[in-house]
């Protein structure tokens, strides 16, 4: 079972999401995002979490910069990935907020358990 670096940007597709985070100030992660030419479906979440930064104007609280979702598809082979979504894109990437960290398939083609 072999982890890949992707880090490409990923494009929501169409206007399922989940609601349920919305509603309480998260992002809801589509059912499905378009990487290069594929279309992946999320099948399932295994895991959600958050990561946390320094305010950038020297205050001492900590701010979520990125949620990030595990996630199962059947698209691609019943691979796990792992993908995030920015609060606050970098200045160069403004367009993107949601991008693909990482691939993983175990050597059996199954997804990791």
């Amino acid at each position: 079972m072999a982890e890949r670096l992707i880090s490409e940007a990923i494009t929501p597709v169409g206007d399922a999401y989940d609601t349920s985070a919305m509603a309480v100030g998260e992002p809801g992660l589509p059912r499905e995002f378009k990487w290069g030419n594929q279309i992946i479906k999320v099948a399932a979440v295994r895991r959600t979490w958050r990561e946390t930064g320094k305010c950038h104007h020297g205050s001492p609280e900590r701010y979520v910069r990125k949620h990030w979702f595990e996630i199962t598809t059947t698209t691609t082979g019943n691979e796990t990935m792992k993908i995030y979504f920015e609060r606050q894109p970098r200045k160069k990437r403004k367009s993107s907020r949601w991008w693909l960290f990482s691939v993983t398939k175990s050597e059996d083609g199954s997804p990791k358990t």
